[in-house]
């Protein structure tokens, strides 16, 4: 009979065992509606068969996760589903307005986390508590999570932002080989069991991009090494080098095949872990070079050998213990391996050296069989401890960052799950002590939370320790087995009982090291081991005075100092919950047993989580907070005079600091709520009752408790109220904007405008200056070629009027007329006016004009013939008119004077220049 959980319904083992063997087609044909739950607080009634019965139905439809309040449920789906964690997903989950609308995923709980970094009401770091069983799938939601974080925590515009946080997500998937294969091995429950607890701290700078990480590690199970359980297997990395080392490797290793080796049982299993190449690959990415790896791994083998020495009890006490016949090769092999000298080794496998008196006086003692075999033992875990520390050290030199350059983190914890094996021993209660912590971290923040929310009044804690102390009354978390003959007790976890029994847990929990085993493998030429045991001088004299050194910390105190760390950390974040769940013990897909699973549920107390979430208000702000965000919806309220602007920037506004007393804020704080009305009825849809209801909010004596639907609404109205504040600083400034440019505008036509009036000035003042000084030169060339006109024609006027025509080409020409001809042909401006003028003289004066124009030699005229029959005749004489008949030109306007004037087709008419001649010469000749 299953016992009552805080007063719900109980289920008998008969009745369990009657649903157990219901078919699951019926089971699925009557509990259709159980498979779209997305949310395990909406079934009813909530007990552990109706969400047995839920979680069910959704495994077999391939829905593995689902909702239980803040705590997210993971399904183990034993099989490949690569659509279900695809890139495009991720960024579906990331770009999506509200995510918890979407169906529930790993990606909800990490952009949840992501968003909650970068825009919180109380902005502090988050983290992310995975937890579960032995196999249940908590190494692979790290790795979803941590690529999921790599997508979405790279700026999409910037490309190297990009490629660093591709590369740090790629280093820390390529330690998680490296990782699981040191930390790693196979056990009863899961071939890939996680022995040692890890929590990777992801770095993010101001702009939410991933900068760095960092990995923290916790109880390594190092007993493994020398101590294996039935049915289980050492770390991964032993098998893994044994089957995948090349045949020189095998020859550098002293590993040959089908070595039998004490230390490693159950070999001839092969396993999906056993990849080597992998490992080394991995190692090689995090810069652990070829010549570094090989000098690893000889050590590891160093400790396979190492294992293979056995020790035979010895006759005479005061003699060390004698080898077995097989064990001296064993030796050998190791100290060449190990590079340490083979007497050495021996002597402090087999001898104890003491240190007594006040002159620290040195006795050598024989230690017994058990004792050589402990010596052995302790030897090996100390130089995988070491080891394996050493290469977390290399990856967080790989993958961290500066402290400078992040500011926030997002945290990811994977530690191992509850554990009760038929011996359980120190690592099971250490392993499920930190499970305890962890659960009872659930507790104190989120289930206590969620009942402090109901319990407004100050003796409603005193009433909730009352009630929890009756409720534990007379059920000790300890107790023993009385028919046990083996010396044992029991422990009551909150997973069940689990019995631990006492054989070498002193000496376990002491862990004691003996210094000889430090100074030898101090001596080691191995480049390994002279970084993993570097000589400390200050220690070395110290031990050799005889001062006492610090007490040595036993195995649960270290770790239980590293777990208040780490609990430390998670206090101070946000934490975010997912539970994964294993369907069954055999790892086979499709297949849920439910007694398992309903242990699961049962340990994990998801029931009562579930009551408490559906029942609660997961959200809790303080007062200040409240206010500091909120109080921008008192400009919601209703306006009695409301003006052209639907929203003031000046209203609501009071004289609100951070450091205001709580007193003060109270009036703010009801202020605020008086609007949830408003904000309700404005989201309500229409004809939907149910959607005006008031979600439920309550204010308490430091804090305001609501729900998440509260929360939306909150975020809804303040975005409102964001906007319209947004919308009137855009038109004031695109007001601002446009008067601007306004006056820009006619500011530049006024100085367009001076600028064309003053160019246009200077361009009139440059014609009139030039036509000034075109006039002018005109004036001095007309003067000057009237007065070389009149001087010319004056002094031989007389002589050409007496003389009779005749042919130039008939006699040369007199010395007098040479002359004037010459300075006619010098003076060819005056040529050229004759020659563009027509010419109404004749004889002598015509022939030195005509021999002008056409530019003759001075000197030879009888070489050249002009015919002037015709023009005689015409008494026309021009180089550009010859005289066909009336010629009119069609040109631009001259200057000067009757230059438009057409020759009248009389032969005797004479006009322009020429006329002015004859009206000088008719002046001196009347």
């Amino acid at each position: 009979m299953l016992q009552q959980v805080n007063g719900h319904s109980s289920v008998s083992d008969a009745q369990g065992g009657e649903s157990f063997r219901e078919d699951l087609q019926e089971f699925l044909s009557g509990e259709a509606p159980l498979h779209q739950l997305d949310d395990l607080t909406k079934v009813n009634p909530v007990t552990l068969e109706t969400v047995l019965r839920c979680l069910q139905a959704r495994y077999m439809a391939d829905t593995f996760y689902t909702n239980a309040g803040c705590t997210l449920v993971a399904l183990n789906p034993f099989k490949p589903v690569p659509q279900l964690y695809s890139p495009e997903l991720m960024r579906e989950y990331h770009a999506a307005p509200q995510p918890q609308k979407l169906k529930p995923h790993i990606f909800t709980v990490g952009e949840q986390t992501y968003r909650n970094v970068k825009s919180l009401i109380e902005p502090v770091n988050q983290s992310i508590i995975v937890s579960g069983e032995s196999g249940a799938g908590k190494t692979w939601t790290s790795r979803c999570l941590m690529k999921f974080y790599a997508v979405v925590a790279a700026s999409p515009t910037s490309w190297d932002s990009h490629k660093i946080a591709e590369r740090i997500e790629q280093r820390i998937l390529n330690s998680n080989p490296v990782m699981e294969a040191f930390g790693n091995a196979c056990t009863l429950r899961n071939n890939n069991s996680s022995r040692f607890g890890k929590f990777i701290q992801l770095q993010l700078n101001s702009a939410q991009q991933m900068t760095g990480a960092a990995v923290q590690t916790y109880l390594l199970e190092k007993t493994r090494v020398a101590c294996q359980a039935s049915s289980e297997r050492n770390f991964h990395i032993f098998y893994q080098m044994c089957k995948g080392a090349s045949a020189d490797e095998r020859l550098q290793w002293h590993l040959p095949k089908g070595a039998a080796f004490s230390w490693l049982p159950n070999s001839e299993r092969t396993l999906e872990e056993d990849c080597f190449e992998v490992t080394r690959e991995a190692m090689l990415h995090l810069g652990i070079e070829t010549p570094t790896q090989n000098n690893v791994f000889k050590v590891l083998a160093g400790l396979l050998h190492l294992g293979n020495i056995r020790f035979a009890d010895s006759e005479d006490e005061a003699q060390p213990c004698q080898l077995m016949d097989d064990a001296k090769c064993s030796v050998r092999t190791s100290a060449l391996l190990l590079l340490l000298p083979e007497d050495p080794l021996l002597e402090t496998l087999r001898i104890r050296t003491i240190r007594a008196g006040r002159q620290q006086q040195v006795f050598r003692k024989p230690c017994s069989r058990a004792e050589c075999d402990t010596r052995r033992d302790c030897l090996a875990k100390l130089v995988y401890s070491r080891l394996f520390d050493w290469l977390v050290s290399v990856i967080n030199s790989s993958i961290c960052a500066d402290p400078s350059s992040w500011s926030t983190f997002i945290g990811l914890l994977d530690v191992y799950g509850f554990e009760s094996f038929p011996h359980n021993s120190l690592e099971q209660l250490c392993i499920n002590y930190a499970n305890e912590k962890l659960q009872q971290h659930f507790v104190a923040h989120y289930l206590r939370a969620q009942q402090e929310c109901r319990l407004n009044r100050p003796s409603s804690a005193a009433q909730l320790q009352t009630r929890i102390e009756s409720a534990l009354a007379g059920r000790p978390c300890l107790g023993h087995n009385k028919l046990s003959r083996e010396p044992s007790f029991i422990v009551v976890h909150y997973a069940g009982p689990v019995r631990y029994h006492t054989a070498g847990l002193v000496e376990k929990n002491k862990d004691p090291i003996p210094p000889e085993l430090t100074r030898l493998l101090q001596q080691s030429q191995d480049p390994v081991l002279k970084v993993l045991f570097p000589t400390d001088p200050e220690e070395k004299s110290q031990e050799e005075q005889g001062q006492s050194r610090a007490p040595v910390l036993t195995v649960v105190s270290k770790f239980k100092a590293s777990l208040e760390q780490l609990l430390q950390v998670l206090h101070r974040t946000t934490p975010h919950y997912i539970r994964c769940i294993k369907p069954n013990g055999q790892g086979q897909a499709q297949t849920f047993l439910r007694e398992e699973v309903l242990s699961q549920l049962e340990a994990c107390g998801l029931v009562e989580t579930i009551h408490i979430s559906a029942a609660g208000f997961p959200i809790r702000v303080s007062h200040q907070n409240f206010v500091e965000r909120y109080e921008l919806l008192r400009r919601l309220r209703p306006r009695t005079s409301p003006g052209p602007c639907s929203l003031s920037l000046d209203e609501g506004r009071s004289e609100w600091s951070p450091h205001t007393e709580e007193a003060a804020l109270q009036p703010l704080l009801q202020d605020i709520l008086r609007t949830l009305p408003a904000l309700t009825q404005a989201a309500a849809i229409p004809g939907d009752p149910a959607e005006a209801m008031p979600a439920p909010v309550y204010c308490g004596r430091t804090k305001v408790f609501m729900t998440d639907s509260m929360l939306e609404l909150l975020e809804r109205g303040r975005a409102q109220v964001l906007e319209q504040c947004a919308r009137c600083i855009q038109g004031g400034w695109r007001r601002h904007q446009h008067r601007k440019q306004e006056r820009q505008r006619r500011a530049a036509v006024l100085i367009q405008a001076a600028v064309r009036s003053w160019l246009s000035r200077k361009h009139i003042q440059r014609l009139h200056t030039a036509a000034m000084v075109i006039q002018r030169a005109w004036q001095r060339w007309r003067i000057r070629m009237a007065c070389l006109a009149s001087k010319e024609l004056d002094g031989v006027e007389e002589k050409h009027l007496s003389q009779a025509p005749h042919s130039p080409s008939s006699f040369p020409l007199p010395q007098a007329q040479t002359r004037l001809l010459g300075a006619i042909i010098r003076l060819w401006p005056l040529g050229l006016v004759l020659a563009n003028a027509a010419v109404g003289v004749r004889g002598f004066q015509r022939k030195l004009v005509v021999w002008a124009c056409l530019q003759l030699p001075v000197g030879s005229p009888s070489t050249y013939t002009i015919q002037t029959a015709q023009q005689e005749q015409a008494g026309v004489m021009s180089i550009r008119a010859l005289p066909q008949g009336s010629i009119r030109f069609h040109c631009r306007k001259s200057p000067l004077r009757y230059a438009d004037i057409c020759p009248e087709p009389s032969p005797y008419s004479v006009t322009g220049f020429n006329q002015i001649l004859l009206e000088r010469h008719r002046l001196s000749h009347p």
